[in-house]
């Protein structure tokens, strides 16, 4: 039912994409609570000062009284993707995490401006299907639990065409993507979702991708780059000293238009159900590939394996919204005193549908440390220490057979 606003009411702080669901929100919930809005976006990545700008001037168009748009790419990677980056994570061995892993920090965002600002509610758009509804709660009820939640699409189970027809008989602005696709991008890349990924069976149409339009359909030539890390963290970009945010965003644009980092997710859900997303990640992509290469080169057999063991538990943490579950903090320390010697320079040749790397440089490469070469020749030892380390190693299954054969 729609109420009269009530002079000095409360305003409801929603968390505000500029998709149709959160569009359809900004004048269903002022419509129904008869409360002002006011919008937030959190700059997580994949916003330029154009779609800035379109994005306050919708928010407008829709009624909300004040937009404010946060800048928190800086401490999105501080806080999330320098992790995802040292612990090489990619959920299902293919999907790194494009989008969900920002949720945490948007909702810290939001639950910190609604206190500022005496606001008691704060609302989002998120579906009863989705993953996004559990991150962003978790953190909400984490962060500041006497906060209300308001959940229109999902608690009243809006359909995205019911959405769509709202916003048309009120005369109200469409996104640019209507009900056809929903798409997420932020620092980390693109996912969209479409009718083509309701099932296992196919792929989104080539007019469909966000990042990757015409990579393969006319194809660009080949071009190399070189990726610098210091300490696991990118450090410059073809030998140019930059912070991570705009290597990353350099290199989106680099490596998507080879298509790089393409690719559909299918895989469990927060919610327990199978879900499929197509995503672009061509920054992750090559930044994962080189920092992989060059963890190779620097770290111990041991330390790789221990790190991977701990890497896969972190992403499935920041996938679900678990992200301030003190443990994150202990993984944490651990992935950061491993990357203490991963510092190097990788370089990596783009080509559509692939980063190659073609060579990996470090001053702690344990490589260059040996006298050895591998398959050549012999280094800190000889051709007997060969021999009898063969035989010692040999001997667990020789006892394993004899002891057998005894028992026959």
């Amino acid at each position: 039912m729609t109420t009269t606003p009530r002079p000095g009411a409360e305003p409801i702080l929603l968390a505000f994409s500029g998709g149709l669901d959160t569009s359809f929100c900004v004048p269903w919930l002022k419509d129904t609570y008869g409360r002002p809005v006011i919008t937030v976006t959190v700059d997580t990545g994949g916003i330029d000062a154009a779609a800035a700008r379109t994005l306050a001037e919708r928010a407008a168009q829709l009624g909300a009284v004040e937009h404010r748009l946060v800048d928190a790419r800086a401490d999105y990677f501080d806080q999330v993707l320098k992790f995802l980056i040292m612990g090489n994570v990619r959920r299902g061995g293919t999907y790194p995490l494009c989008v969900g892993a920002e949720r945490v920090l948007q909702a810290q965002t939001i639950a910190r401006l609604a206190l500022e600002l005496g606001a008691r509610s704060v609302a989002h758009g998120c579906t009863a299907a989705g993953n996004d509804q559990v991150r962003f709660e978790v953190a909400l009820r984490t962060l500041a639990p006497s906060l209300e939640i308001i959940a229109p699409v999902r608690d009243r189970a809006f359909k995205r065409p019911e959405q769509l027809a709202y916003l048309e008989e009120h005369g109200l602005p469409i996104p640019p993507y209507g009900a056809a696709y929903s798409v997420n991008r932020g620092l980390w890349g693109v996912t969209i979702g479409g009718k083509e990924t309701l099932t296992s069976t196919g792929s989104i149409p080539e007019d469909a991708w966000v990042l990757s339009k015409e990579a393969f359909t006319r194809p660009r030539e080949p071009r190399r780059v070189s990726v610098g890390f210091e300490r696991g963290v990118p450090a410059s970009l073809d030998g140019e000293p930059l912070d991570p945010v705009s290597i990353i965003e350099r290199l989106e644009t680099l490596a998507g238009a080879y298509g790089i980092g393409r690719g559909i997710h299918l895989g469990d859900t927060v919610i327990g159900t199978k879900g499929r997303v197509a995503f672009e990640a061509p920054a992750a992509d090559v930044l994962l590939t080189a920092h992989r290469e060059l963890e190779k080169l620097v770290l111990t057999g041991r330390q790789a394996r221990i790190k991977d063991s701990v890497a896969q538990p972190y992403g499935d943490l920041v996938h679900e919204g678990q992200h301030l579950d003190p443990v994150c903090r202990d993984i944490e320390a651990l992935l950061t005193s491993s990357q203490a010697r991963v510092t190097g320079e990788v370089k990596i040749l783009l080509r559509p549908g692939a980063a190659f790397v073609e060579g990996v440089t470090s001053p702690f490469s344990l490589m260059a440390a040996s006298k050895g070469v591998y398959g050549e020749a012999a280094g800190e030892w000889t051709p007997a220490d060969a021999l009898g380390y063969s035989k010692m190693l040999a001997l667990p299954g020789i006892f394993h057979k004899r002891a057998g054969q005894e028992r026959a």
